[in-house]
């Protein structure tokens, strides 16, 4: 029977601000790896398992184009060998039991019941080979049509996790909420207490059956928007509507909790969900001070801190236990046993109608990249990368003009009724009202400096008459 990978990443991770924003999650982030992102290195996780499906990746609309732009980004061997991933679009967040009932649905679509190994997007596992052994013992028992979570060990009194107590057979004997730290601390002395990962394998038909019989409210919602679903460029777009009368609610609440197949496998190894920046702090290799030092940092006197630079130079002296994060529009400097507290700055800055929680300056879209350099009154200065083959919508502004000054490549422009070539060097005018648009026809990257000028400088200016992204 198949596998096929299933990766949840509908999530935002507000205790990593200011890195992850709403627009950029931390999933989508290189927090253990320079090169792959904690979404990635999921997915390539699953390339070990033979018989493998192509994975469906569920996320919400305003992500779509970033995860497709990581999907893209993986190896080309990778999607040569397991085919091209599926992207399911929530319209809107309903928990993990709809969403995993939509991969579910996905997965049968294509008429074959297989095993669904279902994966949270940001988790870190780094003992691949014991990850690989608990998932052919929970193939086994999915294979028996048992509904199959994975426990990890505890290393800590942790209470910020649930918990699973473990019968015999991998018998589910208890699932337990998050426990206060004295309860904690019994859990990890009996050793009969595992974390709740939130990691499950189980057949598509097996979790639909159950979800049906234990909350056919939710299996009657999410079948009926799954039915009326579009294909859209690389997206399966889910009926707002319908989705939207789906009740809210975990797998957990919904079915483990109730059903009598539910089995537990142990996972020994080193597992993470890098919720906050202690946790990263945890599961990062250290130098000689207890510290993690990551980019353009210098440090002196500084022990057991996390101090990551993302644009230019961070210097520490005599301090300790501290987290300092920063990024071209905002810097975090906190103790480091005030972790979960990030999420209250977070409401402060969403209370204050600011964007830092939403945007970074650097923004992703589907053809490419703007990030601000300059931003005033009555002015902005954008720095725009344009993939070769790509190209903006046709569009209008009501209330700007653009200068664009093509830094490197080469720019197709259409300038009201003129469409014209500019090269390194070369520049255009875009009066205010003017239709235009920005390709890029070559075959490296297109580079160029955009200055705006006017009474108002939003994004909502924007006036679109074609677009090829659908937007």
């Amino acid at each position: 029977m198949k596998l096929t990978p299933v990766i949840l990443s509908g999530g935002v991770g507000s205790r990593l601000w200011p890195l992850s924003r709403e627009h950029f999650p931390k999933q989508c982030l290189p927090l253990i790896s320079e090169q792959n992102s904690l979404l990635q290195q999921t997915i390539l996780r699953t390339n070990a398992f033979t018989e493998t499906s192509a994975p469906i990746i569920v996320c919400n609309e305003e992500h779509r184009f970033l995860i497709a732009q990581q999907l893209q980004d993986l190896p080309s061997t990778y999607l040569s060998s397991n085919g091209e991933p599926r992207i399911v679009l929530e319209p809107i967040g309903r928990n993990t039991a709809p969403a995993i009932a939509l991969s579910a649905l996905e997965a049968l679509s294509e008429g074959e019941d297989s095993l669904l190994l279902v994966l949270p997007a940001d988790h870190v596992i780094d003992d691949i080979q014991a990850f690989e052994k608990a998932v052919e013992q929970a193939v086994i028992l999915a294979e028996t049509d048992s509904l199959v979570t994975f426990g990890i060990h505890p290393t800590r009194p942790e209470t910020g996790y649930g918990y699973i107590r473990a019968g015999a057979d991998f018998e589910v004997a208890e699932f337990i909420e998050k426990p206060a730290l004295n309860v904690a601390e019994s859990y990890l002395q009996s050793g009969n207490y595992l974390w709740n990962s939130g990691m499950f394998l189980f057949k598509a038909s097996v979790y639909l059956a159950e979800l049906e019989q234990h909350r056919p409210d939710i299996f009657i919602a999410v079948t009926a928007a799954y039915e009326q679903r579009s294909k859209d460029i690389d997206f399966i777009r889910i009926d707002k509507k319908s989705f939207s009368e789906c009740p809210s609610e975990s797998i957990d609440y919904a079915v483990m909790e109730s059903t009598k197949s539910a089995k537990v496998v142990p996972y020994s190894g080193d597992w993470s969900d890098i919720g906050a920046w202690d946790a990263l702090y945890d599961f990062a290799s250290k130098d000689d001070e207890h510290n993690v030092l990551l980019g353009d940092v210098m440090a002196e006197a500084t022990t057991n801190s996390l101090v990551r630079s993302e644009s230019r130079l961070i210097a520490t002296v005599g301090v300790d236990n501290l987290v300092i994060i920063e990024t071209a529009d905002a810097v975090l400097v906190m103790n480091k046993d005030n972790c979960q507290d990030v999420k209250k700055i977070v409401k402060r800055i969403q209370d204050e109608n600011r964007q830092e929680h939403i945007f970074h300056t650097l923004i992703h879209r589907p053809w490419g990249s703007y990030e601000t350099v300059d931003l005033g009154e009555r002015y902005q200065v954008k720095r725009i990368v344009v993939k070769p083959n790509e190209k903006l919508s046709v569009q209008m502004h009501h209330h700007r003009a653009e200068h664009w000054v093509v830094v490197s490549g080469t720019a197709k422009v259409q300038n009201g009724d003129q469409e014209i070539l500019l090269t390194e060097n070369e520049s255009t005018y875009i009066p205010v009202g003017v239709v235009h648009s920005l390709e890029n026809p070559g075959k490296i990257p297109l580079e160029l400096i955009e200055v705006q000028s006017g009474s108002y400088l939003g994004e909502d200016d924007i006036v679109r008459f074609s677009d090829r992204y659908g937007r």
